[in-house]
C-alpha cells in the first residue's frame, strides 16, 4: 500500500521559523512522493519558505534541503514531486519552514497550512504489443 502523511498537519499556525516531526520513508516502494501545500490563512506583507530536508539517520539533516517549494505570499495550493531515489541514503524526512514579515501592524508572521505527502505509485512495466503493418 502506497505511503500517505502530512510533514506539517492540515490547519497548523506557523508564527516563527521551524521543522516538524520525522518521517520514516524506508517502507517506501517507489520513494516518489507527490507533495501539496495547502495555505488556508495568513495576513498582507508576509512570506512562507518550506523544504523538506533528509537524513540517513535521523539525526543529521544536512545543510541543504532535498526540496524546496516556492515562496509563497498568499492562500492556496503548491504542488510539487520530492524524488529520492537519486539519495538512496536517505531513510527519513521532514519539513522546515521559514516565515518573513514586512511593514506595519503587527509584527508576527501567521499562516495557516498543511504539507500533505503522497507516495507516486509504480508504473506497470509491460509495454502493449503493436504491430506495424505494410499497407498495400
Amino acid at each position: 500500500m502506497a505511503m500517505e502523511f502530512d510533514l506539517i498537519s492540515q490547519g497548523t499556525l506557523l508564527q516563527e521559523n521551524g521543522r516538524g516531526e520525522a518521517v520514516d520513508v524506508r517502507s517506501s516502494s517507489t520513494r516518489t512522493f507527490f507533495c501539496v501545500m495547502l495555505i488556508r490563512e495568513q495576513i498582507e506583507q508576509e512570506s512562507v519558505d518550506v523544504s523538506i530536508w533528509g537524513s540517513a539517520d535521523g539525526e543529521n539533516w544536512g545543510t541543504q534541503p532535498l526540496l524546496k517549494l516556492p515562496q509563497q505570499f498568499y492562500r492556496g495550493e503548491t504542488r510539487a514531486v520530492l524524488e529520492l531515489n537519486l539519495v538512496p541514503e536517505i531513510n527519513f524526512i521532514r519539513a522546515g519552514w521559514e516565515l518573513n514579515r514586512w511593514g506595519r501592524v503587527a509584527p508576527l508572521p501567521m499562516f495557516v497550512l498543511g504539507l500533505h505527502l503522497t507516495e507516486v505509485p509504480a508504473m506497470k512495466r509491460q509495454v502493449p504489443q503493436t504491430h506495424a503493418g505494410a499497407t498495400t
